[in-house]
């Protein structure tokens, strides 16, 4: 499975090739224009086992502060084209290169913040035991739209039943998700509001 999985990635990532290096020249070329310098947005992810990795994004969002150098809220710096990026999902077109690395793969539980590793119940941190994916279980059946404990309940189950199989489907159900730019955002937020832990007990009965 894993070595069929990791062939699977590479074949896809390279056959898609002649079409991503020029749709991400062209959105690079946005991306400098309208939210400046640097292009990509890098950020150290945990990997599978929890291991750090840098993933690549486009930036959405631009630099701007305010009167005290702070930068303002996510909310704020969001652009319109920003916005159009998140909904189709183009911001996410550099992790291709860290699934061709190896540190990602096509389908797995999405990459989240590192300081989230120790909020995590024991069986909410078996989403690491997978690599993590550009897209997964949980970004096809609500995305951003849906709660914490609701998400990392997907990646859990993901982790239980994947199989070729499922990855396939998952990748077909992407394709409509993104054509619909369904559950982008959580009500009022750019994205999600930060994760600062689960209720054990609400876990415990989410996981039932």
């Amino acid at each position: 499975m894993v070595v069929i999985k990791r062939f699977l990635d590479l074949a896809l990532t390279i056959a898609a090739t002649p079409i991503l290096l020029p749709l991400g020249f062209v959105i690079a070329l946005f991306v400098r224009l309208i939210h400046g310098s640097p292009v990509l947005f890098r950020q150290t992810r945990p990997g599978q086992g929890g291991r750090p990795f840098e993933m690549m994004k486009f930036r959405t969002m631009t630099d701007a502060r305010d009167k005290s150098g702070v930068l303002l809220p996510d909310g704020e710096r969001l652009t319109r084209f920003g916005r159009f990026l998140r909904r189709t999902s183009l911001d996410e077109l550099p992790e291709f290169w860290n699934v061709f690395k190896g540190d990602m793969s096509l389908v797995g539980p999405r990459p989240l913040l590192m300081e989230y590793l120790d909020r995590y119940t024991p069986e909410q941190g078996r989403r690491h035991d997978v690599p993590p994916g550009i897209t997964g279980w949980a970004q096809v059946n609500g995305r951003n739209a849906i709660s914490w404990e609701q998400k990392f309940a997907f990646d859990v189950w993901y982790v239980d039943n994947r199989s070729l199989k499922l990855d396939l489907r998952i990748l077909a159900m992407t394709v409509l998700q993104v054509v619909r730019g369904h559950g982008v955002s959580a009500a009022e937020h750019a994205t999600m509001p930060p994760f600062t832990g689960s209720d054990t007990d609400a876990s415990r009965r989410s996981n039932r």
